[in-house]
């Protein structure tokens, strides 16, 4: 049935169908897939099409988050109009789930800035290194990208992390970059990060909150509200 269109199939099994009757959440998410195309090619039903999208790279629907037009143009059949939908469906998705996070203002611990950020940073590719700025009370002043690096590092100068907490006039910030291997372990580099930017912040009166690694779906804390005489230095 998946080389027939979709409009021969069976009324109750058809993706558009089902969503009205039963709720976005009854779908696969190749019929999700199929309703962003739209249609599908010469003998490919638009589900068909969908199946052979999430196939690519052999990561399901993983490989939306992070793929690029061209890659979805491998698929024959979906040209830049198909590849523009999903790949606008995915950044709405992704702004959806950030405006969500952030209205948590306050953040009491690391697993408040780690979801702040975990379904958009596990699946960067290169290394990210982002800065979080708080006030007095824990409530978030902003957060902004301060390096981007290559597969293994973004190399990241001290005096680059409190130029933006300066600006702002934050109390303390959440160091965070991510492991594009997905393996949040801290490296012997990111150590020695933390204690630069610890001294650092000591010499300006800007405390360093954390230092938060993301890996795929997890993190690691360097520290978390560990007392100030005992942070690294």
């Amino acid at each position: 049935m998946e080389n027939k269109a979709i409009r021969e199939w069976p009324e109750e099994e058809r993706p558009r169908e089902k969503l009205q009757k039963y709720g976005a959440a009854a779908l696969s998410n190749a019929e999700i897939l199929a309703i962003l195309l739209g249609s599908g090619s010469e003998g490919a039903s638009a589900v068909a099409l969908a199946e052979k999208i999430l196939s690519l790279e052999g990561e399901g629907i993983r490989f939306l988050a992070h793929c690029q037009p061209e890659e979805l143009s491998r698929v024959p059949g979906v040209g830049p109009a198909k590849a523009a939908r999903i790949l606008s469906a995915v950044e709405l998705g992704r702004r959806i789930s950030a405006d969500a996070s952030r209205q948590r203002t306050v953040v009491i611990g690391s697993d408040d800035v780690a979801g702040m950020v975990m379904e958009e940073m596990r699946y960067f590719r290169r290394e990210v290194f982002r800065v979080v700025y708080l006030n007095a009370k824990n409530e978030v002043l902003g957060m902004e990208d301060i390096a981007v690096g290559g597969l293994n590092a973004a190399y990241v100068q001290p005096r680059e992390i409190f130029a933006g907490a300066i600006r702002k006039g934050a109390a303390s910030v959440v160091l965070i970059h991510n492991h594009p291997s997905g393996n949040p372990e801290p490296s012997e580099k990111d150590l020695e990060l933390t204690r630069k930017a610890v001294d650092a912040g000591k010499l300006l009166g800007i405390r360093i909150a954390d230092h938060i690694v993301i890996g795929n779906g997890t993190y690691h804390s360097i520290f978390w509200d560990m007392p100030w005489e005992e942070r690294p230095s």
